[in-house]
């Protein structure tokens, strides 16, 4: 698809707004709304693509993310991954690389994703 300019962009999201008020799941597929509201869609995933890049999270972010989501404060994040509380506290303050053997306790008991862990 060749790119998109911020005007195009506009007006996909003016025009999607429109649609998904006519389009929902029992609208068939060959329907000119349903093949618009695609078409607009691709248009703003182009743009935004290009625009509006996520950087993947850190691994320290990650660790905080999963802590906050899981309810665990540094000595039960300790027990989890059957290190010290001060060790803890060492890795998530960016005091000490996070070992080996840590990094495998992350992925197999916290399921960080490892693309994540080998950043």
């Amino acid at each position: 698809m060749k790119k998109i300019d911020k005007a195009t962009y506009e007006k996909a999201n003016k025009r999607m707004e429109i649609l998904l008020n006519r389009v929902d799941d029992s609208t068939p597929t060959n329907h000119p709304d349903y093949i618009e509201l695609n078409e607009v869609s691709n248009i703003i995933e182009v743009y935004e693509t290009e625009h509006y890049k996520l950087e993947s999270p850190t691994l320290l972010e990650t660790i905080k993310y999963v802590m906050f989501e899981k309810g665990l404060n540094n000595k039960d994040l300790a027990e989890v991954l059957e290190i010290s509380p001060s060790r803890i506290s060492e890795y998530l303050n960016g005091k000490r690389e996070i070992t080996f053997d840590v990094a495998k306790k992350l992925y197999r008991k916290l399921h960080i994703d490892p693309e994540i862990i080998l950043q």
